[in-house]
């Protein structure tokens, strides 16, 4: 058996499913554990968390061992962010729509939480970035994300303007509805509706996405998550914002400046043996081909047969 002697639980308090599990599981996981904390607003929780810590670190014998995540991917980014300085090994329960960053489903959660128990849980290192907005007159931003950093322009002006360098070597400028930076863990998320390319968990690179784009050449782009990339508001019509995995909002203005590098410390994600990443992206985007065969006949239909 898995050794997790202090176990906290955060909750998705917008859906009710997951009240209705808090307290199955409840009594289930005191059972297992020496110590079981349980939060029933994961984003409440990060917001108190955030102004009680105000960035210091937790004391070891407060720390737990375990977090299990009972929603959606905005549940678990919410609680990610709360342990953004001192990750702790985290396991999702879905009961969200879609669900890239979960794991386990709402209907396996007693089969798979008994093996995390017996210890065969299997850690996913995740790649995080690091964003800093400079700001002339105004103190460095500085924002972790586990999916993306995005600059977007307000909903009543015009096209943003922003510059791209890989470091010291410009790539290009951008006219366009804003711009957004993801890790591989962000690449199914706001990159993917706006035609990025999708990333294998495990690398270490960033994808380059532009939103809606005046020139139609400018592409997605995968850039070594090693360098370092700079983002310059070249021109603003009204106010910009920077959105930290669509939870973080920090305004800025024309002249403005993010840095995004990689974290230096990758967060564990857990799954479980045998979890396969392709069979969660054919189940979660509704994928169909030549590698289910019951979806094509074997035969041609009969000649003088209608087919639609």
């Amino acid at each position: 058996m898995k050794n997790w002697s202090r176990v906290l639980v955060l909750a998705d308090a917008e859906k009710n499913a997951v009240q209705d599990l808090v307290r199955v599981l409840e009594p289930w996981l005191r059972a297992r554990s020496q110590e079981l904390s349980i939060e029933r607003d994961v984003r409440e929780f990060y917001k108190r968390r955030s102004e009680k810590n105000g960035g210091a670190r937790e004391p070891k014998s407060q720390k737990p061992d375990l977090i299990v995540v009972l929603g959606g991917d905005g549940a678990i980014l919410a609680a990610v962010r709360a342990f953004a300085d001192e990750p702790v090994p985290t396991i999702g329960i879905n009961f969200g729509r879609v669900g890239f960053l979960a794991s386990v489903e709402a209907t396996h959660w007693q089969a798979s939480l008994n093996q995390v128990f017996e210890g065969r849980a299997v850690v996913e290192p995740r790649m995080r970035l690091v964003a800093e907005m400079v700001s002339a007159g105004r103190p460095t931003v500085r924002a972790v994300a586990l999916n993306d950093a995005v600059l977007t322009r307000g909903a009543f002006q015009g096209m943003l303007s922003i510059a791209l360098r890989d470091g010291a070597d410009w790539v290009t400028n951008y006219r366009s509805d804003g711009l957004v930076v993801a890790t591989p863990s962000g690449s199914t998320a706001y990159s993917m509706a706006a035609g990025g390319p999708i990333l294998a968990p495990s690398m270490h690179a960033f994808v380059v996405t532009p939103v809606s784009p005046q020139a139609l050449s400018h592409r997605p782009l995968v850039i070594d998550g090693d360098h370092e990339l700079v983002l310059d508001v070249t021109h603003a019509s009204g106010l910009t914002t920077l959105v930290v995995d669509g939870q973080g909002f920090y305004p800025m203005h024309e002249g403005d400046t993010v840095r995004i590098t990689r974290h230096p410390v990758a967060y564990p994600l857990l799954s479980l043996p045998g979890f396969d990443a392709y069979k969660r992206l054919r189940e979660r985007l509704g994928w169909r081909g030549s590698f289910e065969p019951d979806v094509f006949p074997s035969e041609a239909p009969a000649s003088g047969t209608d087919s639609l």
